[in-house]
Protein backbone atom coordinates (compact mmCIF):
# COMPACT_ATOMS: atom_id res chain seq x y z
CA UNK A 1 0.00 0.00 0.00
CA UNK A 2 1.00 3.61 -0.58
CA UNK A 3 0.26 6.75 1.37
CA UNK A 4 -2.16 9.01 -0.53
CA UNK A 5 -2.89 12.69 0.00
CA UNK A 6 -6.51 13.50 -0.67
CA UNK A 7 -9.12 16.21 -0.70
CA UNK A 8 -12.65 15.10 0.16
CA UNK A 9 -16.03 16.45 1.20
CA UNK A 10 -17.91 15.28 4.29
CA UNK A 11 -21.66 14.89 4.77
CA UNK A 12 -22.01 18.61 5.60
CA UNK A 13 -20.24 19.73 2.44
CA UNK A 14 -17.07 20.73 4.30
CA UNK A 15 -13.73 20.21 2.55
CA UNK A 16 -11.39 17.77 4.31
CA UNK A 17 -7.67 17.37 3.61
CA UNK A 18 -5.68 14.38 4.77
CA UNK A 19 -3.60 11.28 4.04
CA UNK A 20 -4.57 7.61 4.02
CA UNK A 21 -3.02 4.28 3.08
CA UNK A 22 -4.56 2.73 -0.06
CA UNK A 23 -3.68 0.27 -2.80
CA UNK A 24 -4.67 2.67 -5.59
CA UNK A 25 -6.92 5.65 -6.25
CA UNK A 26 -10.03 3.46 -6.48
CA UNK A 27 -9.19 1.77 -3.18
CA UNK A 28 -8.71 5.25 -1.69
CA UNK A 29 -12.17 6.29 -2.86
CA UNK A 30 -13.76 3.21 -1.29
CA UNK A 31 -11.94 3.71 2.01
CA UNK A 32 -13.01 7.35 2.18
CA UNK A 33 -16.57 6.38 1.30
CA UNK A 34 -16.66 4.03 4.30
CA UNK A 35 -15.47 6.98 6.41
CA UNK A 36 -18.39 9.10 5.16
CA UNK A 37 -16.23 11.18 2.81
CA UNK A 38 -16.55 11.78 -0.96
CA UNK A 39 -13.21 11.90 -2.78
CA UNK A 40 -12.53 15.07 -4.79
CA UNK A 41 -8.88 14.50 -5.67
CA UNK A 42 -6.05 12.25 -4.55
CA UNK A 43 -2.43 11.47 -5.35
CA UNK A 44 0.44 9.47 -3.81
CA UNK A 45 2.11 11.38 -1.00
CA UNK A 46 5.87 11.84 -0.83
CA UNK A 47 5.89 12.18 2.95
CA UNK A 48 6.59 9.11 5.06
CA UNK A 49 4.44 10.02 8.02
CA UNK A 50 0.91 8.66 8.10
CA UNK A 51 -0.27 11.71 9.99
CA UNK A 52 -1.11 15.08 8.50
CA UNK A 53 1.89 17.32 9.09
CA UNK A 54 3.62 14.46 10.93
CA UNK A 55 2.26 15.67 14.28
CA UNK A 56 1.47 13.48 17.26
CA UNK A 57 -1.97 12.43 18.37
CA UNK A 58 -2.91 14.17 21.67
CA UNK A 59 -2.80 11.91 24.70
CA UNK A 60 -6.45 12.73 25.39
CA UNK A 61 -7.44 11.02 22.13
CA UNK A 62 -5.48 7.92 23.13
CA UNK A 63 -7.24 7.90 26.51
CA UNK A 64 -10.60 8.10 24.74
CA UNK A 65 -9.52 5.31 22.39
CA UNK A 66 -8.64 2.95 25.25
CA UNK A 67 -11.75 3.84 27.27
CA UNK A 68 -14.06 3.49 24.26
CA UNK A 69 -12.61 0.13 23.18
CA UNK A 70 -12.58 -1.18 26.77
CA UNK A 71 -16.28 -0.43 27.19
CA UNK A 72 -17.31 -1.94 23.85
CA UNK A 73 -15.10 -5.03 23.93
CA UNK A 74 -16.19 -5.65 27.53
CA UNK A 75 -19.81 -5.57 26.34
CA UNK A 76 -19.06 -8.11 23.60
CA UNK A 77 -19.07 -5.69 20.65
CA UNK A 78 -16.70 -6.84 17.86
CA UNK A 79 -13.48 -4.85 17.58
CA UNK A 80 -14.18 -3.62 14.03
CA UNK A 81 -17.62 -2.32 14.99
CA UNK A 82 -16.14 -0.55 18.00
CA UNK A 83 -13.48 1.08 15.83
CA UNK A 84 -16.05 2.15 13.23
CA UNK A 85 -18.14 3.75 15.96
CA UNK A 86 -15.05 5.51 17.33
CA UNK A 87 -14.10 6.71 13.84
CA UNK A 88 -17.51 8.27 13.33
CA UNK A 89 -17.40 10.11 16.66
CA UNK A 90 -13.75 11.26 16.52
CA UNK A 91 -13.41 15.04 16.13
CA UNK A 92 -9.67 15.05 15.48
CA UNK A 93 -9.11 14.54 11.74
CA UNK A 94 -5.68 12.97 12.25
CA UNK A 95 -7.01 10.53 14.81
CA UNK A 96 -9.97 9.67 12.57
CA UNK A 97 -7.52 8.78 9.79
CA UNK A 98 -5.60 6.51 12.15
CA UNK A 99 -8.74 4.73 13.34
CA UNK A 100 -9.88 4.38 9.72
CA UNK A 101 -6.54 2.77 8.90
CA UNK A 102 -6.97 0.37 11.85
CA UNK A 103 -10.38 -0.69 10.56
CA UNK A 104 -9.00 -1.38 7.08
CA UNK A 105 -6.04 -3.34 8.46
CA UNK A 106 -8.19 -5.53 10.74
CA UNK A 107 -10.69 -6.16 7.94
CA UNK A 108 -7.69 -7.30 5.92
CA UNK A 109 -7.09 -10.12 8.39
CA UNK A 110 -4.71 -8.67 11.00
CA UNK A 111 -5.28 -8.55 14.75
CA UNK A 112 -5.74 -5.34 16.71
CA UNK A 113 -2.16 -5.43 18.05
CA UNK A 114 -0.78 -5.93 14.53
CA UNK A 115 -2.85 -3.01 13.28
CA UNK A 116 -1.62 -0.80 16.13
CA UNK A 117 1.97 -1.75 15.30
CA UNK A 118 1.51 -0.15 11.86
CA UNK A 119 1.30 3.25 13.60
CA UNK A 120 4.43 3.42 15.81
CA UNK A 121 4.20 7.23 15.85
CA UNK A 122 0.85 6.92 17.65
CA UNK A 123 0.93 3.64 19.60
CA UNK A 124 4.15 2.83 21.43
CA UNK A 125 5.69 -0.63 21.64
CA UNK A 126 4.45 -0.85 25.22
CA UNK A 127 0.83 -0.35 24.09
CA UNK A 128 1.24 -2.88 21.28
CA UNK A 129 2.80 -5.45 23.63
CA UNK A 130 0.04 -5.02 26.21
CA UNK A 131 -2.73 -5.33 23.63
CA UNK A 132 -1.06 -8.42 22.16
CA UNK A 133 -0.86 -9.93 25.64
CA UNK A 134 -4.54 -9.11 26.23
CA UNK A 135 -5.50 -10.81 22.98
CA UNK A 136 -3.50 -13.92 23.87
CA UNK A 137 -4.87 -14.22 27.41
CA UNK A 138 -8.45 -13.16 26.64
CA UNK A 139 -8.14 -10.13 28.94
CA UNK A 140 -8.25 -7.38 26.33
CA UNK A 141 -10.91 -5.27 28.14
CA UNK A 142 -8.88 -5.38 31.37
CA UNK A 143 -5.71 -4.43 29.52
CA UNK A 144 -7.44 -1.52 27.76
CA UNK A 145 -8.86 -0.33 31.08
CA UNK A 146 -5.38 -0.43 32.63
CA UNK A 147 -3.97 1.45 29.63
CA UNK A 148 -6.61 4.16 29.97
CA UNK A 149 -5.81 4.59 33.66
CA UNK A 150 -2.07 4.65 32.97
CA UNK A 151 -2.46 7.25 30.21
CA UNK A 152 -4.54 9.44 32.52
CA UNK A 153 -1.86 9.13 35.17
CA UNK A 154 0.91 9.92 32.63
CA UNK A 155 -1.07 12.97 31.53
CA UNK A 156 -1.15 14.16 35.12
CA UNK A 157 2.57 13.46 35.51
CA UNK A 158 3.34 15.40 32.32
CA UNK A 159 1.38 18.36 33.69
CA UNK A 160 3.31 18.17 36.98
CA UNK A 161 6.63 17.98 35.11
CA UNK A 162 5.77 21.06 33.07
CA UNK A 163 4.78 22.85 36.24
CA UNK A 164 8.15 22.06 37.81
CA UNK A 165 10.08 23.34 34.78
CA UNK A 166 7.91 26.23 33.58
CA UNK A 167 7.28 28.05 36.84
CA UNK A 168 10.95 28.78 37.60
CA UNK A 169 11.51 29.71 33.95
CA UNK A 170 8.60 32.16 34.04
CA UNK A 171 9.66 33.83 37.28
CA UNK A 172 13.28 33.95 36.11
CA UNK A 173 12.12 35.60 32.87
CA UNK A 174 10.32 38.29 34.86
CA UNK A 175 13.47 38.96 36.90
CA UNK A 176 15.52 39.19 33.68
CA UNK A 177 13.10 41.69 32.14
CA UNK A 178 13.10 43.85 35.27
CA UNK A 179 16.90 43.77 35.32
CA UNK A 180 17.01 44.79 31.65
CA UNK A 181 14.66 47.70 32.34
CA UNK A 182 16.85 48.92 35.19
CA UNK A 183 20.13 48.57 33.31
CA UNK A 184 19.01 49.81 29.89
CA UNK A 185 16.61 52.62 30.83
CA UNK A 186 16.85 53.73 34.46
CA UNK A 187 20.58 53.52 35.25
CA UNK A 188 21.80 55.41 32.12
CA UNK A 189 19.55 58.35 33.05
CA UNK A 190 21.02 58.48 36.55
CA UNK A 191 24.64 58.07 35.41
CA UNK A 192 24.74 61.46 33.69
CA UNK A 193 23.50 63.17 36.86
CA UNK A 194 26.11 61.38 39.01
CA UNK A 195 28.99 62.31 36.69
CA UNK A 196 27.93 65.99 36.64
CA UNK A 197 28.34 66.17 40.41
CA UNK A 198 32.11 66.29 39.82
CA UNK A 199 33.17 64.00 42.63
CA UNK A 200 34.96 60.67 42.63
CA UNK A 201 32.63 57.84 41.69
CA UNK A 202 32.71 54.92 44.18
CA UNK A 203 33.55 51.35 43.17
CA UNK A 204 30.00 49.96 43.30
CA UNK A 205 28.77 52.79 41.08
CA UNK A 206 31.56 52.26 38.54
CA UNK A 207 30.72 48.56 38.46
CA UNK A 208 27.04 49.39 37.92
CA UNK A 209 27.94 51.72 35.04
CA UNK A 210 30.00 48.99 33.34
CA UNK A 211 27.19 46.47 33.72
CA UNK A 212 24.66 49.00 32.42
CA UNK A 213 26.87 49.79 29.40
CA UNK A 214 27.10 46.08 28.62
CA UNK A 215 23.30 45.69 28.76
CA UNK A 216 22.79 48.80 26.61
CA UNK A 217 25.25 47.59 23.99
CA UNK A 218 24.33 43.91 24.03
CA UNK A 219 20.71 43.78 25.25
CA UNK A 220 19.80 41.72 22.19
CA UNK A 221 22.43 39.13 23.12
CA UNK A 222 21.13 38.93 26.70
CA UNK A 223 17.59 38.28 25.44
CA UNK A 224 18.71 35.82 22.78
CA UNK A 225 21.16 33.87 24.98
CA UNK A 226 18.56 31.61 26.72
CA UNK A 227 16.95 30.67 23.39
CA UNK A 228 20.30 30.14 21.64
CA UNK A 229 21.48 27.99 24.55
CA UNK A 230 18.24 25.98 24.54
CA UNK A 231 18.24 25.24 20.81
CA UNK A 232 22.02 24.73 20.79
CA UNK A 233 21.78 22.06 23.48
CA UNK A 234 18.85 20.38 21.69
CA UNK A 235 20.71 20.24 18.37
CA UNK A 236 23.90 19.02 20.06
CA UNK A 237 21.92 16.36 21.95
CA UNK A 238 20.40 15.09 18.71
CA UNK A 239 23.78 15.07 16.97
CA UNK A 240 26.01 13.67 19.72
CA UNK A 241 24.75 10.87 22.01
CA UNK A 242 27.34 11.84 24.63
CA UNK A 243 25.80 15.31 24.92
CA UNK A 244 22.30 13.84 25.23
CA UNK A 245 23.49 11.52 27.99
CA UNK A 246 25.23 14.37 29.83
CA UNK A 247 22.10 16.57 29.61
CA UNK A 248 19.86 13.81 30.98
CA UNK A 249 22.36 13.13 33.76
CA UNK A 250 22.50 16.84 34.60
CA UNK A 251 18.71 16.99 34.87
CA UNK A 252 18.83 14.41 37.65
CA UNK A 253 21.53 16.38 39.52
CA UNK A 254 19.86 19.81 39.54
CA UNK A 255 19.24 20.78 43.19
CA UNK A 256 15.59 20.36 44.25
CA UNK A 257 14.40 19.85 40.64
CA UNK A 258 16.52 16.75 39.94
CA UNK A 259 15.12 14.58 42.75
CA UNK A 260 11.57 15.42 41.67
CA UNK A 261 12.29 14.44 38.06
CA UNK A 262 13.88 11.19 39.26
CA UNK A 263 10.77 10.35 41.31
CA UNK A 264 8.51 11.13 38.33
CA UNK A 265 10.56 8.86 36.06
CA UNK A 266 10.70 6.02 38.59
CA UNK A 267 6.98 6.33 39.27
CA UNK A 268 6.29 6.05 35.52
CA UNK A 269 8.60 3.03 35.30
CA UNK A 270 7.05 1.26 38.29
CA UNK A 271 3.48 1.78 37.10
CA UNK A 272 4.15 0.65 33.53
CA UNK A 273 6.27 -2.32 34.65
CA UNK A 274 3.52 -3.43 37.04
CA UNK A 275 0.86 -3.20 34.33
CA UNK A 276 2.95 -5.19 31.84
CA UNK A 277 3.85 -7.84 34.42
CA UNK A 278 0.25 -8.28 35.54
CA UNK A 279 -0.80 -8.64 31.87
CA UNK A 280 1.43 -11.68 31.45
CA UNK A 281 4.46 -10.06 29.83
CA UNK A 282 7.75 -11.56 30.97
CA UNK A 283 10.13 -9.62 33.20
CA UNK A 284 12.76 -9.28 30.47
CA UNK A 285 10.24 -8.04 27.89
CA UNK A 286 8.78 -5.63 30.45
CA UNK A 287 12.24 -4.23 31.20
CA UNK A 288 13.00 -3.81 27.47
CA UNK A 289 9.72 -1.98 26.96
CA UNK A 290 10.33 0.16 30.05
CA UNK A 291 13.58 1.43 28.52
CA UNK A 292 11.49 3.37 25.99
CA UNK A 293 9.17 5.09 28.46
CA UNK A 294 11.53 6.36 31.17
CA UNK A 295 12.77 9.14 28.87
CA UNK A 296 16.16 9.46 30.58
CA UNK A 297 19.33 7.93 29.13
CA UNK A 298 21.20 7.12 32.38
CA UNK A 299 18.14 5.27 33.66
CA UNK A 300 17.64 3.61 30.24
CA UNK A 301 21.22 2.31 30.42
CA UNK A 302 20.61 1.14 33.98
CA UNK A 303 17.52 -0.81 32.91
CA UNK A 304 19.38 -2.26 29.94
CA UNK A 305 22.22 -3.37 32.21
CA UNK A 306 19.77 -4.90 34.70
CA UNK A 307 18.02 -6.76 31.88
CA UNK A 308 21.31 -8.19 30.66
CA UNK A 309 22.21 -9.39 34.15
CA UNK A 310 18.80 -11.02 34.58
CA UNK A 311 19.16 -12.72 31.20
CA UNK A 312 22.49 -14.13 32.42
CA UNK A 313 20.76 -15.70 35.42
CA UNK A 314 21.02 -13.09 38.16
CA UNK A 315 18.01 -12.39 40.37
CA UNK A 316 15.78 -9.38 39.72
CA UNK A 317 16.53 -7.59 43.01
CA UNK A 318 20.27 -8.25 42.82
CA UNK A 319 20.46 -6.99 39.23
CA UNK A 320 18.73 -3.69 40.10
CA UNK A 321 20.90 -3.33 43.21
CA UNK A 322 24.14 -3.78 41.24
CA UNK A 323 23.15 -1.06 38.77
CA UNK A 324 23.32 1.51 41.58
CA UNK A 325 20.87 4.07 40.19
CA UNK A 326 17.69 2.91 41.89
CA UNK A 327 16.87 4.16 45.41
CA UNK A 328 16.33 1.82 48.40
CA UNK A 329 12.52 2.05 48.14
CA UNK A 330 12.51 0.52 44.66
CA UNK A 331 14.98 -2.19 45.68
CA UNK A 332 13.01 -3.00 48.83
CA UNK A 333 9.71 -3.31 46.94
CA UNK A 334 11.35 -5.43 44.23
CA UNK A 335 12.66 -7.79 46.91
CA UNK A 336 9.23 -8.05 48.55
CA UNK A 337 7.51 -8.60 45.22
CA UNK A 338 10.06 -11.20 44.14
CA UNK A 339 9.73 -13.12 47.42
CA UNK A 340 5.93 -13.03 47.56
CA UNK A 341 5.22 -13.42 43.83
CA UNK A 342 3.19 -10.18 43.86
CA UNK A 343 5.69 -8.06 41.93
CA UNK A 344 2.98 -5.98 40.26
CA UNK A 345 1.40 -4.97 43.59
CA UNK A 346 4.78 -4.10 45.07
CA UNK A 347 5.63 -1.87 42.11
CA UNK A 348 2.24 -0.17 42.26
CA UNK A 349 3.09 0.72 45.87
CA UNK A 350 6.31 2.32 44.60
CA UNK A 351 4.30 4.33 42.09
CA UNK A 352 1.84 5.42 44.78
CA UNK A 353 4.55 6.57 47.19
CA UNK A 354 6.48 8.47 44.53
CA UNK A 355 3.32 10.04 43.15
CA UNK A 356 2.48 11.41 46.58
CA UNK A 357 6.03 12.62 47.14
CA UNK A 358 6.09 14.32 43.73
CA UNK A 359 2.97 16.35 44.57
CA UNK A 360 4.40 17.35 47.95
CA UNK A 361 7.82 18.22 46.48
CA UNK A 362 6.32 20.33 43.72
CA UNK A 363 4.35 22.29 46.31
CA UNK A 364 7.49 22.86 48.40
CA UNK A 365 9.56 23.98 45.38
CA UNK A 366 6.85 26.40 44.25
CA UNK A 367 6.57 27.82 47.75
CA UNK A 368 10.35 28.23 47.89
CA UNK A 369 10.79 29.81 44.43
CA UNK A 370 8.71 32.90 45.21
CA UNK A 371 10.77 34.13 48.21
CA UNK A 372 14.05 33.21 46.48
CA UNK A 373 13.15 35.23 43.39
CA UNK A 374 11.94 38.08 45.62
CA UNK A 375 15.31 38.10 47.42
CA UNK A 376 17.21 38.08 44.11
CA UNK A 377 15.13 40.94 42.71
CA UNK A 378 15.44 42.85 45.99
CA UNK A 379 19.22 42.40 45.97
CA UNK A 380 19.44 43.79 42.42
CA UNK A 381 17.25 46.76 43.32
CA UNK A 382 19.24 47.36 46.51
CA UNK A 383 22.52 47.34 44.59
CA UNK A 384 21.15 49.80 42.03
CA UNK A 385 19.80 52.13 44.70
CA UNK A 386 23.03 51.98 46.74
CA UNK A 387 25.20 52.64 43.68
CA UNK A 388 22.99 55.51 42.45
CA UNK A 389 21.95 57.20 45.67
CA UNK A 390 25.26 56.69 47.49
CA UNK A 391 27.13 59.43 45.58
CA UNK A 392 24.12 61.74 45.83
CA UNK A 393 24.01 61.28 49.60
CA UNK A 394 27.78 61.90 49.90
CA UNK A 395 27.45 65.15 47.93
CA UNK A 396 24.54 66.39 50.03
CA UNK A 397 26.33 65.50 53.28
CA UNK A 398 29.36 67.62 52.24
CA UNK A 399 27.29 70.73 51.53
CA UNK A 400 27.58 73.56 54.05
CA UNK A 401 24.42 75.47 54.84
Amino acid sequence: MALYSYKAIDAHGKAVLGRLDAGNIFDLEQRLSRMGLDLVSGAPSEQKSRLVGGTRIPRQDLINFCFHMEQLTGAGVPIVEGLVDLRESAENLRFREVVGGLVETIEGGKSLSQALADYPEVFSKVVVSLVRSGEQTGKLPEVLKGLAETLKWEDELAAQTKKVMMYPAFVGGIVLLVTLFLMVYLVPQMVGFIRNMGQEIPLQTRLLIHVSNFFVGYWWAVLAAPFVLWFGVKIAAKTYPQVAYAVDDLKLRIPYIGPILRKIILSRFASSFAMMYSSGITVLDAIRSSEEIVGNRPLENALRSAGQQIAEGKGLTMAFTDVGLFPPLVIRMLRIGENTGALDRALLNVSYFYNREVRESIGKVQAMIEPVMTIVLGAILGWVMLAVLGPVYDTISKMKF
